[in-house]
């Protein structure tokens, strides 16, 4: 891995590294509470073919821990900003989980920036139910101690057989998590649990895969169904026996999954 590098979008600093040199330009964007390392699994078996450009929202990681509301467009407008410092002018574009709500956004309203588009373990189309659930986790998360909230979700993101034979990880895991920022969390949370583009897919007209967990209870394969029929063209994958942390518990499929539906010839999509 390369070193990361700073850069700076109006008042946000921005942690980035690229990695690879491969001739197509590839953009991954993670997911609430996550970091830029949440890919190297998929970036280290994809670097050779790709140049891949991750980077730390706004709020995460090494990036600028900024106070106050989020809103969508300051994710997709901080992306943009990246992919044109590092000299993306079109590029493949992969989001997870909230990643993948900010990638909706963005091939809703740049879409000539983008060649190919992965949405990952992310949502649209959500039942009221399903709102309800989400945004019930929202205010657990203002109201909560830090680090209950993770505990709470450890078992959807992860299968407990995974967590059975990874301890170390797992500590790893809450060790970042421990280290996040309460209320950039909450601001990030709140664009996830209230942004849903449901009613406008059928606009992203570049080729477009869906993926997510068999059993992955919030970015659920019913959404993922969803996405596949509005969005025209679209490959959908549901991976068996998967929850909601795809990246973590099976960047060796995500990435060969990844690498066919970027490499087939077009005309053969």
């Amino acid at each position: 891995m390369t070193d990361t590098q700073r850069h700076t979008v109006g008042d946000v600093v921005l942690n980035y590294r690229v990695d690879g040199n491969g001739a197509e330009p590839l953009v991954l964007i993670h997911g609430v509470g996550s970091y830029l390392e949440a890919w190297s699994g998929v970036v280290e078996r994809l670097k050779h073919r790709f140049t891949i450009l991750t980077f730390d929202l706004r709020g995460h990681g090494n990036s600028s821990r900024v106070k106050g509301r989020y809103e969508i467009d300051d994710f997709v407008a901080e992306t943009l900003a990246l992919a044109d410092s590092v000299g993306f002018d079109r590029f493949h574009l992969a989001g997870f989980s909230l990643g993948g709500l900010i990638a909706q956004r963005l091939a809703l309203t740049h879409l000539p920036r983008i060649q190919r588009l992965i949405l990952l373990s992310t949502v649209a189309g959500r039942t009221p139910e399903e709102r309800e659930r989400v945004l019930a986790r929202l205010a657990a998360l203002r109201s909560g101690e830090p680090g209950s909230h993770y505990d709470a979700s450890l078992s959807r993101w992860l299968t407990e057989d995974f967590q059975k034979k990874n301890p170390d990880l797992i500590a790893t895991l809450r060790q970042r998590n421990s280290q996040n920022d309460p209320d950039c969390y909450a601001s990030a949370y709140r664009v996830l649990a209230e942004t849903d583009f449901g009613g406008f897919l059928d606009q992203i007209r570049c080729p477009t895969l869906i993926a997510t967990g068999e059993e992955d209870a919030g970015s659920n394969p019913r959404m993922a169904r969803y996405m596949h029929e509005r969005i025209p063209g679209s490959d959908l994958r549901i991976l068996p026996g998967l929850r909601h942390s795809i990246l973590t518990e099976a960047p060796d499929l995500v990435a060969s999954m990844m690498a066919d539906f970027l490499t087939v010839p077009e005309t053969v999509k």
